[in-house]
């Protein structure tokens, strides 16, 4: 097997997976801590952060997914690379365009100043997670690019070196 195709994969999935557990988390308890006290900066902070909600769910299926369909052996259709860079794709925008949102969307810059457990931390630490979720998306989908690209060379190369190999006999 592959370094790329039997190391990478795994690795990178389950990093996503595990950053989006936390981010379900986060979320999940900021929507109901705001939802019981009916603190909102903003009701456009409110939709974000079920947008992140969903995005983590959504994320934490799929990767466990397929991490599954990987350690099984990848017999199942969704396990293909063709389905995982579609997959991919769709997860990078939906994170990239959270994230991006947040930023402009978050208000008290930094925290300084702050309590260690303030709205204002915890809402960075939504921000950080989802730009954390999405240069994952990107790193995975770059490296499943490079390993087809890589696969489409080599299998050029060998037909190459078969054909000159038929002609010389």
């Amino acid at each position: 097997m592959i370094f790329t195709e039997a190391h990478y994969h795994p690795f990178l999935f389950t990093a996503m997976a595990l950053a989006a557990m936390a981010e379900l988390g986060l979320t999940s308890f900021l929507i109901s801590a705001g939802n019981e006290n009916g603190t909102w900066p903003r009701p456009r902070y409110h939709a974000l952060l079920i947008m992140f909600c969903f995005n983590a769910a959504w994320t934490t299926l799929f990767s466990w997914a397929y991490i599954l369909f990987y350690v099984d052996g990848g017999r199942y259709f969704l396990a293909n690379v063709a389905s995982s860079v579609i997959w991919l794709l769709i997860t990078s925008a939906l994170w990239g365009s959270a994230a991006g949102t947040m930023h402009i969307t978050r208000t008290g810059g930094d925290c300084a100043r702050r309590a260690t457990i303030s709205r204002c931390r915890q809402s960075l630490t939504v921000e950080a997670l989802g730009w954390t979720e999405f240069g994952l998306c990107v790193l995975a989908l770059f490296g499943t690019c490079m390993y087809v690209w890589a696969e489409r060379w080599r299998r050029r190369l060998s037909e190459d070196e078969s054909g000159s190999q038929t002609r010389l006999v």
